[in-house]
């Protein structure tokens, strides 16, 4: 079986995709599906390529036992070939993800973090760059439940045995 891949995305790729990355994963490797999945994320700016995440998010992440190692990337259209699942964290990258497709079957593919969430009742995942630690611990409170559900949700779907 090739591996589900999944993409999470927001705007410069230091806060909330790769925190969602960090966690998603974590979860695949407790539940021992990581041979199942591949796990990415991306920004659909440009200006933090490259980058570490956002040092608060790191340092916030690892109290909740995360790691967040990944490097910054910009979403591209050829990101709809290589992913099965594009999860965007709020309403404004969902619109510039779908910009860059008119495809139908990309289009598809293009979901909300928050459409998994059992717990929090939100549109959006909010952006905590602008803001202090609290916001960070709100959105890794966000992304546990999101990628709970995603994840179990993916397991039903694709019939995977751990």
């Amino acid at each position: 079986m090739s591996k589900i891949r999944v993409l999470f995305v927001c705007l410069g790729n230091i806060c909330r995709s790769p925190a969602a990355e960090g966690i998603f994963l974590k979860k695949i490797d407790a539940k021992n599906f990581n041979r199942n999945f591949q796990v990415d994320s991306a920004g659909t700016g440009n200006w933090h390529v490259g980058q570490l995440p956002d040092a608060r998010m790191r340092q916030v992440s690892l109290t909740r036992g995360y790691e967040l190692t990944s490097r910054a990337r910009q979403f591209t259209a050829e990101d709809f070939e290589n992913f099965d699942l594009i999860v965007a964290m709020d309403n404004s990258n969902y619109a510039n993800i779908c910009k860059l497709s008119n495809n139908p079957e990309h289009l598809k593919k293009v979901t909300m973090m928050t459409s998994y969430c059992l717990k929090h009742k939100l549109t959006e995942v909010p952006d905590p760059y602008f803001g202090g630690e609290q916001g960070f611990h709100h959105v890794i409170d966000i992304l546990e439940d999101a990628t709970e559900s995603l994840l179990s949700s993916l397991i039903i779907k694709h019939k995977l045995e751990g």
